[in-house]
C-alpha cells in the first residue's frame, strides 16, 4: 500500500483572500500534492488548509506554504478571536494509510528542522513529534501566544526546539508548531428526539471527560472522544457531535456501537451516522468487516460490498446520499485519467475483452489472456468458499470458509491488475524497439531500454504464474471440503488456474529467449518450470478430489 499523509496546516490569515490565495497556491502548485479544503475565519483571522499525498510531495507543499506565509503575514499586525504563535501556527502530519503515525512524527521533525534552517523560523514539536513530554500538549508550545515568544526563547526551558535567539525573522514570523497527530473523524449521530439535554446525556455517558457529579469528574466510556449533543433545525432533531481522535483505539464503529447503547439505556435510538469531512477508506473498510464478522458472514468480498455493508450498518446514508467517492481520502486521490489508462483492459466487459483480443493488433495478447484465466481460476475458488461459508447448517465453519474467501479475493485483485500490466509490458518494448539508432551512443541507448523491457516482459507472466499458483491450494481446499453443490466449480477453478500458468509460462520463455543477459533469463526459465510442474500436481489432486 502506498503510504498517504495529511497536512492540516493553520495560517494566521482569515480576513485577505489574496493572501490566503497565494499560500494556497504555493502548496497545490507542489505535484503529487491536493488540495481537499481551504476554510478561513473571518472572527478568528485563521484559514485552515487540508492537503494529501505522498511523504515527500506533503513535506515539500507544507514547507512551500510555510514559506510563502512567512513572506506575506506580519505577526506583529495580527489580532484574531483564536490562539496562534506564528504566521504558520500549526502543521501537524497525519498518517492515513500504509504509514505509522511513529513515522510521521520522524517526517514532522524532519520538516520542523527544515523551517528552521532555511527560514529561520523557530518551531515546537507536539503531539506525537514531542521531544519533550510536556510538549504533547499543544497548548504547552503555544502558551503565550505570539506576544511571549521573545520571553520564551531567552528561557531555556521553554525556548523552541528549533530556534535560537528572538530575532527580525522571529518578530516578524512568530513560531511555527510542528506535529504529528493520528486522523480526527468528526461524526454526528442522529437521534430519533429533540431533545438537547438528552442528547447531551449520551454525550456525557461516552466521552472521554465525562460529567461532573459532586465536584468530580467521572469519565465516559470512549477514550480519546470528545463528544457534545444539540439539535439542528435543518433536519429537525438532536445529535450527539463528537470527535473520535484516534481511531485505531476508538474505530468509526466502536463509536457508533457505543453510542447505540447509551442512546437505548435513555429510551433512544440511534437512526443514523453522519460523517463530517473526510475519512480514510479503512475506517468503513473496518466497519464493514466489522458487521460481516458479526453476522457471521464471509469477508472475502470486494471492497466495494464491504463498504456498502458500513454504510447500511451505520445509516451513513439517512440524512443525505452517502457517496464514498466523495468521502474516502483514498478516493479523492485516484485521478480517473490514469485509472482508466491503467486499467484500460479489466473495465471493458468479457465481450469486449473477447472482441478486442481478436483483432489484429498484437495486445491485448497470451500474457493478458493468461493473467485473466488465473484470475477466474481464483475467483472461482473464492466463490465456493462464499458460498461454504453461507451454507444453511455449516454456520459454526463460516470463519474458516471466510479466511479462504478473503485470501482468493486478494488474488483476484492481484491477477487482474496484471491483466494490464502484462499489456504494459509489451508496449515497452515496442517503445524500445521505436527508439533511434543512428549514433553509436543511440544504438547502447536503445539495447539497455530494449534488455531492461524484455526483462520486464518475462518478469510479468512469471509474477501471473506465482500468483495463479497461490489459487490452487485453496481450490484444492474447496474440492476437499467446501459446499459438495460447488465441486464442479473447484474443479473449474483448477483448470482456469493451470491453463493461466501455463500461458504465463510460453510468455515467460518467449521473452527470457530475447534476453542478452542469459543468467537471469536462466533463472526465470527455472522458477516458471517449477511452477508449471506444482501446479499440474496440484491440478490432479484437485481433479481426484471432486470426483464427478
Amino acid at each position: 500500500m502506498n503510504p498517504i499523509i495529511e497536512c492540516v496546516p493553520n495560517f494566521s490569515e482569515g480576513r485577505n483572500q489574496a493572501v490566503i490565495d497565494e499560500i494556497v497556491s504555493a502548496i497545490a502548485e507542489v505535484e503529487g500534492v491536493k488540495v481537499l479544503d481551504v476554510d478561513p475565519g473571518q472572527a478568528t483571522n485563521r484559514t485552515v488548509v487540508t492537503f494529501v499525498g505522498a511523504p515527500e510531495p506533503v513535506m515539500e507543499a507544507a514547507f512551500r506554504g510555510a514559506r510563502k506565509a512567512k513572506e506575506l503575514i506580519d505577526m506583529r499586525l495580527h489580532h484574531g478571536a483564536h490562539p496562534r504563535s506564528g504566521a504558520t501556527d500549526v502543521l501537524p502530519l497525519i498518517p492515513v494509510s500504509g504509514i505509522s503515525l511513529e513515522e510521521c512524527a520522524a517526517l514532522a521533525r524532519k520538516v520542523a528542522e527544515r523551517l528552521y534552517r532555511e527560514l529561520d523560523i523557530p518551531c515546537y514539536l507536539y503531539e506525537a513529534a514531542a521531544l519533550k513530554p510536556e510538549r504533547k500538549n499543544l497548548a504547552v508550545c503555544r502558551e503565550g501566544e505570539y506576544e511571549a515568544l521573545h520571553d520564551k526563547m531567552a528561557d531555556p526551558e521553554r525556548r523552541p526546539d528549533f530556534g535560537g535567539a528572538f530575532n527580525e525573522s522571529a518578530e516578524r514570523s512568530g513560531a511555527t508548531n510542528v506535529g504529528a497527530r493520528g486522523f480526527l473523524v468528526a461524526v454526528n449521530f442522529n437521534l430519533n428526539t429533540t431533545s438537547t439535554r438528552r442528547a447531551n446525556a449520551i454525550a456525557f455517558d461516552v466521552r472521554e471527560k465525562g460529567r461532573k457529579v459532586n465536584d468530580v469528574w467521572v469519565p465516559g466510556t470512549l477514550k480519546g472522544c470528545k463528544a457534545i449533543g444539540w439539535y439542528i433545525d435543518e433536519y429537525g432533531i438532536a445529535q450527539v457531535s463528537m470527535n473520535i481522535t484516534d481511531i485505531d483505539s476508538v474505530p468509526l464503529h466502536v463509536a457508533f456501537e457505543e453510542v447505540c447503547r447509551a442512546a437505548a439505556a435513555r429510551g433512544i435510538r440511534v437512526t443514523g451516522t453522519e460523517i463530517v469531512g473526510l475519512i480514510p477508506k479503512r475506517v468503513l473498510l473496518d466497519a464493514g468487516r466489522f458487521y460481516l464478522e458479526r453476522q457471521q458472514r464471509s469477508l472475502g468480498i470486494p471492497e466495494s460490498e464491504i463498504i456498502r455493508i458500513a454504510i447500511k450498518s451505520m445509516s451513513l446514508d439517512e440524512l443525505k446520499p452517502f457517496h464514498p467517492e466523495e468521502k474516502v481520502i483514498e478516493y479523492l486521490l485516484e485521478d480517473p485519467a490514469e485509472i482508466a489508462a491503467r486499467q484500460r483492459l479489466i473495465r471493458l466487459s468479457v465481450k469486449d475483452f473477447a472482441l478486442e483480443t481478436a483483432s489484429e493488433s498484437a495486445a491485448p495478447g497470451g500474457g493478458s489472456v493468461s493473467a485473466a484465466m488465473g484470475a477466474f481460476g481464483a475467483a472461482l475458488a473464492t466463490m465456493v468458499a462464499n458460498l461454504s461459508a453461507h451454507k444453511r447448517g455449516w454456520d459454526a465453519r463460516w470463519k474458516e470458509f471466510s479466511d479462504v474467501a478473503e485470501q482468493g479475493q486478494a488474488l483476484v485483485n492481484e491477477l487482474l491488475a496484471l491483466v494490464d500490466e502484462d499489456t504494459a509490458a509489451f508496449n515497452r518494448i515496442m517503445d524500445a524497439l521505436s527508439l533511434p539508432k543512428g549514433t553509436e551512443e543511440e544504438k547502447a541507448g536503445r539495447a539497455a531500454a530494449l534488455e531492461a523491457a524484455t526483462l520486464n516482459a518475462a518478469t510479468v507472466p512469471l509474477r501471473t504464474m506465482e500468483t495463479a499458483l497461490k489459487a490452487l491450494p485453496l481450490a484444492l481446499k474447496m474440492a476437499r471440503s467446501g459446499n459438495p453443490a460447488s465441486a464442479s466449480d473447484a474443479g473449474v477453478a483448477a483448470l482456469a488456474a493451470v491453463a493461466g500458468i501455463r500461458g504465463a509460462r510460453l510468455n515467460v520463455r518467449i521473452n527470457a529467449a530475447g534476453l542478452t543477459d542469459k543468467a537471469p533469463a536462466q533463472a526465470l526459465l527455472d522458477r516458471a518450470d517449477a511452477i508449471e510442474q506444482e501446479a499440474m500436481e496440484l491440478e490432479k489432486q484437485i481433479l481426484n478430489e471432486i470426483k464427478i
